[in-house]
């Protein structure tokens, strides 16, 4: 029977979530210093912020891939259960379409309004008339302290006699060469008089030549600076106010026009904005919906395929099948009661059994007898034929007594082996708690045969090296031996013209691996061989004594086989198609 594993997957439900959460968040902050970039210098980040930005959506859709391709994997191998998880996926992927396109359209159709209000403002002027507003302001003020440089008694102001102080002017300190210059552009200038704010006093001069001084901005912030040159020794800075504020607002304005012309930039670059937008920040979170749906749809999936494995299991007769249920829904409740019918049909089929059993044990007691009485004929006849020789022919007695003797011999000795595996089937077996390793019974039971049956191939697939199994080591020799010999008995009989794959012919090849069942370990060894297979007629009543398809046989084997198997907590059976062949399987407790 060909087994429908469920597959298991990559990340479970609860770790896409987890992932999920994890990208809601750095989204949230990615997304925070996306736009910061783009709207401080108008331009896309570079390659490399934009190989961190495709990241998270580049594993995002490995992964879904990797899924979408188990799925493709399922078709092809028509796993069961494929189609229903299609159709759940669908379903996840139609409610997520119709959350999904309207959510893009309204938040590109606002954004696009946005962008085309904005184009509606005629910034350019406003700009434009805003920056010769603030040159003609400079250019005022100039004047003016042109005119205060031109009309001020500074003599009268800076010896703090009355007079009358110009608006604007808050400072005015003179310099003196105080000894002659070692260098004529290198003057030693200090302080002689100051008036004014005592933030605005300078340790040197601003400039050498009369006018108004270059503006410094660490210096000079919101006045202006103008130098008189009194003397070749004197020179005279006048400070005047332009206003609290006034670089500031300059600074700002400068500001302000610069993202102005960031967003004339964006404006261009919106629609590549826009969809780089979606693929960074809303393409992973689909890609992560998607993933967790098709997690999901396992998740719902897997109790329904191993319900169904399960009743597969159950028709074939196997039936210390168990679910278990992680879940107390409606699905969980259908799984417990399905072990409940299952436990209900083992108890009744033990039943059936038990009856079956002393009914064959009725007809066996027949069967012996009538097996016990062929023998005990020609053992009769045997000594009646000496018996008559002696009475009526005593000299010519030697002639008939050593065929009579080995006749005798040869049925009492068949009489004993068929007592004895009598014996053995029903004499009470005690279960063996020693461990015996199964390749170290097989590989050299198997190498005996490949030397007694050259025209045989024997094939040894060991996918557990380690195996071992809770019986005595001469009760698993006596199973494997017998099951063996029966496959060989099975092949020998097999001719090529009635193989349906004549390659197949005399072959027999024995199979172990490690299995997990009702919550225990199990080594399981399959022996399969090409022969004529088990008629239909008789496949039922296999393990039933005295039930042969062989001339030489006694029929006592494979019951006994099955007797050592369940009294060691295992469970045999076979599958069989005539001219194709049979494989037994064995389950053993491992050790």
């Amino acid at each position: 029977m060909k087994k429908h594993e469920t597959p298991v997957p990559i990340i479970g439900v609860w770790g896409i979530i987890f992932i999920y959460i994890l990208l809601c968040i750095v989204t949230l902050f990615l997304s925070k210093f996306f736009f910061s970039i783009i709207l401080q210098g108008g331009i896309i980040t570079d390659w490399l912020m934009l190989a961190v930005f495709f990241s998270t959506p580049a594993v995002s859709f490995i992964f879904l891939i990797i899924s979408l391709v188990r799925l493709v994997q399922d078709f092809i191998t028509r796993r069961t259960g494929r189609r229903f998880q299609v159709k759940l996926l669908a379903y996840f992927t139609i409610v997520l379409l119709f959350s999904v396109i309207p959510l893009v359209l309204i938040t590109n159709l606002s954004t696009a309004e946005i962008m085309r209000f904005w184009n509606t403002l005629d910034m350019e002027s406003t700009v434009e008339y805003a920056q010769r507003f603030i040159v003609d302001a400079y250019a005022l003020h100039l004047e003016k302290v042109q005119h205060v440089a031109d009309t001020t008694d500074f003599d009268r102001l800076l010896a703090n006699q009355p007079t009358e102080i110009p608006r604007g002017l808050i400072a005015v300190q003179d310099f003196k060469m105080v000894t002659a210059p070692a260098r004529e552009d290198e003057p030693r200038w200090v302080s002689s008089r100051f008036w004014g704010k005592a933030d605005q006093m300078l340790d040197t001069p601003p400039a050498q030549f009369q006018g108004v001084v270059t503006r410094n901005k660490n210096r000079d912030i919101d006045v202006i600076r103008y130098l008189m040159v009194i003397h070749a020794t004197t020179v005279r800075v006048i400070t005047y106010d332009l206003g609290e504020g006034f670089d500031a607002a300059i600074d700002t304005f400068n500001i302000q026009s610069s993202r102005f012309e960031v967003i004339k930039t964006l404006n261009i670059q919106f629609k590549h904005i826009v969809l780089l937008f979606f693929a960074v920040f809303f393409l992973p979170v689909v890609l992560v919906v998607l993933i967790l749906a098709v997690s999901f749809t396992e998740t719902i999936t897997k109790p329904i395929l191993d319900l169904t494995e399960a009743t597969r299991k159950v028709a074939t007769g196997d039936f210390s099948v168990h679910i278990t249920a992680k879940k107390n829904d409606e699905l969980g409740l259908l799984i417990h009661s399905f072990n409940t019918m299952v436990r209900d049909l083992e108890k009744t089929r033990k039943a059936l059994i038990e009856a079956e059993t002393r009914s064959i044990q009725q007809r066996m007691a027949e069967q012996l007898a009538h097996e016990i009485k062929n023998p005990l004929t020609p053992i009769k006849l045997s000594a009646e034929r000496v018996l008559r020789r002696w009475q009526n022919n005593p000299e010519n007695t030697g002639e008939i007594v050593a065929s009579s003797m080995l006749s005798i011999i040869q049925e009492t000795e068949r009489l004993s082996t068929m007592l004895s595996e009598f014996r053995t089937l029903f004499r009470p077996i005690e279960p063996s708690v020693s461990n015996t390793a199964v390749s170290a019974v097989i590989d050299p039971l198997i190498a005996s045969y490949r030397f007694s049956y050259p025209a045989i191939t024997f094939t040894v697939n060991a996918l557990d090296l380690t195996a071992a199994v809770k019986i005595d080591e001469c009760r698993f020799t006596q199973i494997i031996t017998n099951l063996v010999v029966n496959s060989i008995d099975a092949v020998n009989a097999m001719d090529a013209a009635d193989a349906i794959h004549p390659s197949d012919v005399k072959r027999i090849e024995i199979q172990t691996d490690t299995i997990k069942k009702q919550g225990a370990v199990f080594c399981r060894i399959s022996i399969t061989d090409t022969g004529r297979g088990i008629p239909s007629d008789i496949r039922e009543k296999i393990f039933i004594p005295y039930v042969t398809t062989k001339k030489e046989g006694t029929g006592l084997g494979l019951p006994i086989v099955e007797r050592i198997i369940s009294d060691h907590g295992g469970a045999i059976w076979f599958n069989s198609h005539v001219n194709l062949g049979t494989t037994f399987f064995v389950d053993l407790p491992s050790a």
